[in-house]
C-alpha cells in the first residue's frame, strides 16, 4: 500500500517538480494532494488525511511551516521539510530526528527519505506508542525551530523506535562509522542514527567537549584527568576515554576556568 501524501509549498514549480519527482522515482508515494498557502494546506490536511506531508519550511510568502504545524490540532502524519536554506532549522530538524530535504531536491536524497518513511510507518502500525513519541518530537520541534530558542530536548533514533531525551542525561558519547552510541548518567546505552558531527554541533560546547575523534564527553561527569603513557579521562562510571594530543590544552583550559 502506498503512502498518501501531500505536498505544501507556496511555489507552484516547487510543487509541480516534487510531485514529478515522486511519481517517477519514489513508487512508495501516491501524491493526493497540493497546497500553496497555509489555509488551504490546513484544509486539505483535515479532507484528505495525508499520511507523509512535504513541507517548505519557510515559504516565500511568509507562511512558516512551523505556524503550519502550530495550526495542526492531530498531527498523525510524517512531516518531510524541504528547504533552501541551511539555517537555524536545521539544527532543531536534526534534534528531534525530522526528515528534511534540502533543495534543490536531489533524486537519491529523496529516496532516501522515502526509505526512512516507509520504515518508520511500520513502526507506528507496530507500536503506537512510538506515533506518540513522534508527535511530541513533532511538537518540540516547532519550540525550539525558530531562531534564539534552545535545544532541550533530542529525539533519538534507536533499535526499537525513537526515544525523547534530557542532552544533560548523555555521559558521554561514542562514534561508530555513521552511528553514535550514547551512554546515559544511569549507564543505559542508545545507538542513534545521527553521527558524531551531528552532535557536536547540537550539544552546548559550555557543557560537552569533544575529546577524540572517537567521543564527546559531558564535561560535568569528569572524574579525573590521567597523564600517564598517554592523556585520559576518568568518567563518573570509571570509563576510561583517552584524549588527543592536540585536544589537552583545551581540554585543561576549561577546567582551569571552571567554576
Amino acid at each position: 500500500m502506498k503512502l498518501h501524501a501531500l505536498i505544501v509549498d507556496d511555489e507552484l514549480h516547487a510543487r509541480e517538480n516534487l510531485k514529478f519527482m515522486l511519481q517517477n522515482y519514489c513508487p512508495e508515494i501516491e501524491v493526493v494532494g497540493m497546497a500553496g498557502d497555509e489555509k488551504s494546506a490546513i484544509e486539505a490536511v483535515g479532507k484528505l488525511q495525508p499520511q507523509v506531508i512535504f513541507l517548505d519550511i519557510c515559504m516565500p510568502s511568509g507562511t512558516e511551516g512551523f505556524d503550519f504545524l502550530d495550526a495542526l490540532p492531530d498531527k498523525k502524519f510524517q512531516v518531510v521539510f524541504v528547504t533552501a536554506f541551511k539555517d537555524y532549522a536545521i539544527q532543531a530538524l536534526n534534534a528531534n530526528a525530522i526528515h528534511y530535504l534540502l533543495k534543490p531536491v536531489d533524486v537519491d536524497d529523496l529516496k532516501n527519505a522515502v526509505k526512512k518513511l516507509v520504515t518508520t510507518n511500520q513502526l507506528f502500525a507496530d507500536n503506537s506508542e512510538q506515533l506518540i513519541n513522534y508527535i511530541k518530537s513533532l511538537e518540540n520541534l516547532s519550540r525550539t525551530g525558530r531562531p534564539g530558542s534552545a535545544i532541550s530536548r533530542i529525539t533519538i533514533n534507536h533499535s526499537k523506535g525513537f526515544k525523547i531525551v534530557d542532552p544533560n542525561d548523555f555521559m558521554y558519547l561514542e562514534g561508530d562509522g555513521n552511528y553514535t552510541s550514547i551512554v546515559f548518567v544511569d549507564e543505559t546505552r542508545y545507538v542513534d542514527t545521527k553521527s558524531m558531527g551531528v552532535y557536536e554541533n547540537l550539544l552546548d560546547p559550555s557543557r560537552f567537549f569533544r575529546i577524540h575523534k572517537s567521543h564527546i564527553i559531558n564535561l560535568s561527569f569528569v572524574k579525573e584527568f590521567l597523564n600517564d603513557e598517554g592523556h585520559f579521562v576518568v568518567m563518573k562510571n570509571n570509563t576510561r576515554l583517552a584524549v588527543s594530543r592536540r585536544r589537552v590544552p583545551q581540554f585543561i583550559d576549561l577546567f582551569k576556568h571552571d567554576k
